[in-house]
């Protein structure tokens, strides 16, 4: 990492570093189109989403050419080497710091600069003088404290950081120590997702076949690297001490600023009550009951009002339900994914022999396809009138305790009028109406691999009003068809159909994607 610790700006042709090219990736690591474009993308969605992270300069495509297996599943092919321009004040990570990791006593792997304690002070003192001045100038005699106070702001700034993750539906999807940035930031963007339909268990990335980096688990990876952040540190910060300020500052940290970010969501701007934590768990369980999609959820229920009459309010749940999932969908969501012989021959090892089915299964991978056989049978029997009147009758549980809550706002303010003015501004500022869903993404690379780069360009637009109606934006990608575009016939249909759907639920061919 040395070439660029100094420098802002970061050329990333490379996957990690020059150094350590992209195990899968034949160890020539060289970026492509298709991953360029979706880092390129989702790195300026996030910073207009206010969200913390690197950002995407420009993106550069080649004639060179290198061969992919995109899905390790022996289909190879040929692929566009691609250079995005990554724009940061560092690109330092918690994993820069261990490269002093002593000998591990099982394996006996070892940093390549371990007992080179002199590095890690020079390290230390470039990142929080050059970073954190602050601290430097309010410690400056004393450096236990100094590191101290370091690693407490760290690990709070990371603490938010993955509190806006949850709150906006964005899973990383490979959150190791590598990919955590010393200042904060989102970084190394590669099988990242927005969930579409809300499933605390959702994991974006396709490999991740044990769910480590699920979208429920990403506070506690993100604790957990902050935790061999801390061992990486020492001797310069001792661990005791480090120990004590992750257990002290992470959690409520995280819990706080979760919780002050779906106040703003559900447009309570009036009163903090105890109340509310369960009203948001309570609304991400109605979420999970009725399959309803995250992100266009939250944004209707702006237009939901205290006194709404019976005849608007069935309008409202219509169309809140028409965010849920129909049968169909969640037949596809909960098909399963082994072989009926293979699922048996499993669960016979299982208990013949527990130790060699540690070693080619796990437990949990077998729990959930019992669990999607279960919900697939199920949804076999389930019509979709019975499924509607499900839904809606779980969504009016839900929403009778939100106008409650509501109802102590507007006693609270005294003039409904006024508060509801506000109420919806600050809502629609934190609900976004756009996000970087799998399948726009997927229209723009394949767009992109067919020579035309339009519908890339109208995308980023897009995604840099994440709050606003897209106003004139099929216009103006006619005009940029107009001008130049390339693609053939069918890849043109497909943004025909893509266009209508940029804030609704996605298509159910969205569904077979797959990001590894």
């Amino acid at each position: 990492h040395r070439w660029c610790l100094n420098v802002g700006v970061r050329l990333c042709c490379w996957s990690f570093s020059p150094l350590f090219p992209a195990v899968g990736k034949q160890a020539d690591g060289r970026k492509v189109l298709r991953s360029s474009i979706r880092e390129f993308l989702c790195s300026e969605a996030m910073f207009h989403l206010g969200i913390p992270t690197t950002r995407a300069g420009t993106c550069v495509t080649s004639d060179s050419k290198v061969v992919r297996d995109i899905f390790y599943d022996g289909n190879p092919k040929n692929e566009r080497c691609t250079v995005v321009l990554r724009i940061a004040s560092t690109f330092i990570r918690f994993g820069s710091f261990e490269i002093f990791k002593p000998p591990d006593e099982y394996t006996g792997r070892k940093g390549p600069s371990v007992n080179r304690n002199d590095i890690r002070i020079q390290m230390l003192d470039y990142v929080i003088s050059t970073f954190y001045p602050e601290i430097q100038e309010a410690y400056s005699d004393n450096s236990i404290q100094r590191n101290a106070a370091f690693f407490k702001e760290i690990t709070k700034r990371t603490a938010r950081l993955v509190a806006e993750w949850q709150c906006v539906g964005f899973c990383h999807g490979v959150l190791n120590t590598d990919n955590m940035s010393i200042v904060g930031l989102t970084i190394d963007y590669g099988p990242f997702g927005f969930m579409d339909r809300y499933d605390p268990e959702h994991v974006c990335n396709g490999s991740d076949n044990t769910g480590r980096y699920a979208y429920n688990k990403q506070p506690e990876i993100c604790k957990w690297n902050l935790g061999k952040l801390a061992e990486a540190l020492v001797p310069e910060l001792p661990l005791e001490i480090s120990e004590l300020i992750l257990e002290e500052e992470y959690d409520a940290e995280f819990e706080k600023h979760y919780l002050q970010k779906m106040r703003k969501k559900l447009g309570l701007i009036q009163l903090e009550l105890e109340e509310d934590s369960k009203l948001v768990s309570e609304l991400l369980e109605t979420m999970h009951l009725t399959a309803g999609d995250f992100t266009n959820i939250f944004y209707l229920l702006s237009s939901f009002s205290v006194d709404i009459d019976s005849s608007k309010f069935e309008d409202f749940l219509e169309e809140l339900t028409s965010q849920c999932a129909s049968v169909e969908e969640l037949k596809v969501a909960f098909k399963p994914q082994m072989d009926p012989r293979q699922l048996s021959m499993m669960l016979m090892l299982a208990q013949s022999n527990p130790q060699l089915f540690a070693l080619i299964g796990t437990k949990a991978n077998i729990n959930k396809e019992l669990e999607r056989i279960e919900q697939f049978s199920k949804l076999e029997q389930l019509t979709a009138d019975d499924l509607l009147s499900r839904n809606k009758r779980h969504w009016k549980e839900w929403l009778e305790k939100y106008r409650v809550r509501l109802q102590k706002e507007i006693e609270r303010s005294g003039n409904a009028d006024a508060w509801n003015t506000d109420h919806v501004k600050v809502m629609n500022s934190n609900n976004p109406k756009y996000i970087l869903r799998n399948y726009i993404a997927q229209n723009a690379i394949e767009a992109a691999e067919n020579g035309d780069f339009s519908e890339v360009r109208n995308v980023l637009k897009l995604l840099e009003h994440p709050f606003q109606e897209a106003e004139g934006f099929q216009e103006e990608k006619e005009d940029a068809e107009e001008e130049g575009a390339t693609a053939t016939a069918a890849v043109c249909a497909q943004e025909t159909r893509s266009r209508q759907t940029y804030c609704s639920k996605p298509p159910l061919w969205a569904s077979e994607l797959c990001v590894t």
